[in-house]
Formats: C-alpha cells, structure tokens, sequence
C-alpha cells in the first residue's frame, strides 16, 4: 500500500518518535521504508509505513504492520539465528519492545496477518523497580537504535512476517504503539510451531484496558509491569 504526506506536515513528523529503518541478518543488512515519500517500487523487505505517528489503540486496524502491505523482497534467515531491528531514530525510554512472528503458508502477497496465528518470539518490558524510570526495553532502543532477537531454533521453515512492536507508556494512561514488519523466509529442519494457548490476533492483542497498555508509571504504588499480550514461545 502506497502512502503520501502534505509536504508541510513532513518536518514535524520526522522530528519525533520513530520506526523500524533497516534489518541486520547474518552480517547483511538490508534497507527497510524510510517513509514520507511515495516509493511504489522500493525494492525492500519490509512493509511500507506512512509515518512517525503513534497508533493510539489496540484495535486500530493499522496495528497489524502500521498500515503496510505486501513488499517485494524477503530476507533468509536461518532458525536460531539473530535478526536485528535498527531504527534511525527513536524519542521515547519508557516501554515494552514485542516482537512478533506470523505465518504465511501461502506467500507474502495474500498475508494479510489478520487470523490468529501471531506469537511472540522476544520481549523486554521493565527490567528494573521503578516504572518512571528508563529501566525499559524502549530504553535501550532509545541508547542503541538496534534490537537483536532470535529466531526459535526449532521453528518450521516457511515464510513468515516479523513484527517489531515498541509501546511507549511516558504519558500516563495514553499507550502510544509503533509497529512495523518484514518478510523473512526461515530456512532449517525444524518442525515445531508456536502452541495454541500462545498465538495471538493483531488487531486486539490485548484489550485497550490491560494493565500493561493502561498504565501511568507515574503512580508510585505501582511496582511491576506485565507486557501485554501472550508469553513468549522460544521454541
């Protein structure tokens, strides 16, 4: 899908939040949208974006690939290895990263990734005390602008989409979601897929309610965090 921006809109946007700009599989790096122009023939293994901006609810449609369709390339990556996200820009420490993998048994074109078959493979919500503090999987985005995550060593090979999921919480009880995906092919002998109890829908994950998406960090009686959705399947 082909998005555009009114010119005079561009320069706010660019200047705040972020997304997903580009993938490292194997030592190769391959080039994701870079957005706010219309590229109808970008030749890239990730779905195209339309902007920086924050998805504000769990069931907004655009939550499954933030409005992206099918791309034309694929990266292999072999069950077991490392896939990294980098993203060129990123404003926001406090937050959970959610990676997400989905099938597509009959190629990227008609993926839409609307049934419920996404799992998660990686996650990292709040790994210190304090919820206003920076001690969050956003947090180290917001240091490195990279996130590394294995693929499950004993996934079935196949085509799926991947989906790199940051949820800023800095402002109280207004969840802001950033998702974006890319096709890869897994290549292996592995035969295993996520259990049923761990897949998930994308729209609607998990209610806008949940008290790892509605939170205020700033409320001092607060003293763990939960991520929202399924447990991680590592395979």
């Amino acid at each position: 899908m082909l998005f555009s921006l009114p010119l005079i809109l561009a320069p706010a946007l660019v200047a705040a939040h972020g997304a997903v700009t580009s993938y490292i599989i194997d030592g190769t790096t391959y080039p994701g949208y870079q957005g706010f122009s219309p590229q109808p023939s970008a030749q890239i293994i990730q779905r195209q974006w339309p902007d920086y901006n924050p998805i504000m609810t769990s069931t907004d449609a655009k939550m499954t690939c933030n409005g992206g369709t099918s791309a034309p390339l694929s990266a292999k990556i072999a069950a077991g290895k490392n896939i990294t996200a980098v993203w060129q820009q990123w404003t926001h420490q406090q937050g959970p990263v959610m990676v997400w993998m989905y099938p597509c048994e009959s190629g990227f074109a008609s993926c839409d990734g609307k049934q419920k078959k996404w799992f998660k493979i990686d996650q990292m919500g709040l790994y210190g005390t304090a919820l206003n503090s920076n001690d969050w999987g956003t947090g180290i985005v917001y240091k490195t602008l990279k996130w590394s995550s294995k693929i499950p060593a004993s996934l079935k090979p196949g085509m799926y989409l991947i989906r790199h999921e940051l949820l800023a919480l800095h402002q109280a009880n207004t969840p802001q979601f950033y998702p974006e995906c890319a096709q890869i092919e897994v290549t292996g002998s592995g035969t295993a897929t996520a259990p049923a109890n761990l897949l998930a829908s994308i729209p609607a994950y998990a209610p806008q309610s949940d008290p790892g998406i509605m939170v205020d960090i700033y409320n001092g009686g607060l003293t763990s965090y939960k991520c929202p959705g399924p447990d991680v399947w590592t395979g």
